[in-house]
């Protein structure tokens, strides 16, 4: 059964940059549950042998069409999880002085010649954070035979990020995935997990993206692992028109030009701009964030009583404007996902 879905209502918006940053943070009120972090940390991937040498396990990919949740759900989203065992700050700490490197390329010089391509827009008001208070561990790098990306746990062993990292394969299979929450600089505080399901809507390949995958480059990933159980999770909402304009978001990433991937940058105060001619069940949405390859599948997220849900995650990019993708599409994952793989 197929949900037909029409947000053209008003929908609340979330909570405002400067209603963010007076909540208070928190202090964990409990310890991480006793030989969860070993658990996490010694579960090896299932591996598989081709052409003589062994790899990680690929996927299953698993095809969503339409709306199959319905209407009462995709209106409600799914709801953000936050441990006991963790601390909470609304505000990234930023990394220490004694770890900053330098950029590790000068886009400038890298564009040179490319004329009209343009994804930092004015000032760059990304910044490198440090730290392993929620919601940002539940940020992290993601890896793939096609290169390496950037993603959010949205469930208990659930990962958001884009449909063209994966690595599709033939016979309904993936290449093999790896994500690791708040990966820094070779550290990965809560281990690594690997993908066992890829629920989607739209196989995305790049290098290109064209009108109808930027409204569908979203993936809902099922972990080996529960690695929320460490981490905590965000909850996702579906995006709607009646916010456009509005400076409510958060990006997160692994950019290649300022860190190479190695360290996660932040930005506040990103407003979205949904394309009139789609649908809210799915659309892109126009930017001017700043952002590099390797941020693609980074989670737009916004905050609702006190807690954040990822609305959209990042896609691509034109000379005009950045674009992430999202809507109802991207929720029915979750929803999808999370019960049949719970």
């Amino acid at each position: 059964m197929t949900t037909k879905l029409d947000q053209s209502h008003d929908s609340q918006p979330p909570m405002t940059t400067e209603e963010v940053t007076r909540l208070k943070n928190r202090k964990a009120d409990a310890k991480l549950q006793a030989g969860l972090a070993e658990t996490l940390h010694s579960q090896m991937p299932a591996m598989e042998e081709f052409d003589g040498r062994v790899y990680p396990k690929g996927s299953e990919a698993i095809a969503i069409s339409g709306i199959s949740a319905s209407r009462q759900a995709i209106e409600a989203g799914t709801e953000a999880f936050i441990p006991d065992h963790v601390d909470v700050e609304f505000t990234a700490r930023l990394e220490p002085r004694s770890l900053r490197r330098p950029k590790f390329i000068e886009r400038n010089d890298f564009m040179r010649g490319e004329i009209g391509v343009k994804t930092i827009f004015g000032v760059d008001n990304r910044k490198v954070f440090y730290s392993t208070a929620y919601p940002w561990r539940c940020v992290g790098k993601v890896e793939s035979p096609i290169g390496s990306g950037s993603g959010v746990m949205i469930g208990p062993r659930h990962l958001l990020t884009c449909s063209h990292i994966i690595d599709w394969r033939p016979n309904n299979t993936t290449g093999w995935l790896k994500f690791t929450p708040m990966y820094y600089n070779g550290s990965s505080p809560y281990g690594s997990a690997w993908a066992i399901r890829t629920y989607y809507k739209h196989k995305v390949s790049g290098p290109t993206i064209d009108s109808t995958e930027i409204k569908f480059d979203y993936v809902v990933v099922v972990l080996d692992r529960p690695m929320g159980n460490a981490t905590g999770w965000m909850g996702s909402k579906s995006y709607s028109d009646s916010w456009d304009g509005g400076a409510y978001w958060t990006h997160a990433g692994y950019p290649g030009d300022l860190t190479g991937g190695q360290r996660p940058t932040y930005q506040t105060s990103i407003a979205l701009d949904g394309d009139f001619w789609s649908p809210d069940s799915h659309e892109s949405m126009s930017h001017k964030g700043d952002v590099w390859p390797g941020q693609s599948g980074g989670a737009f997220w916004g905050y609702w009583n006190n807690s954040p849900y990822a609305v959209a995650v990042q896609s691509a990019h034109n000379p005009s404007d950045n674009l992430a993708s999202g809507g109802s599409d991207l929720v029915d994952l979750v929803i999808k996902a999370r019960a049949e793989f719970p």
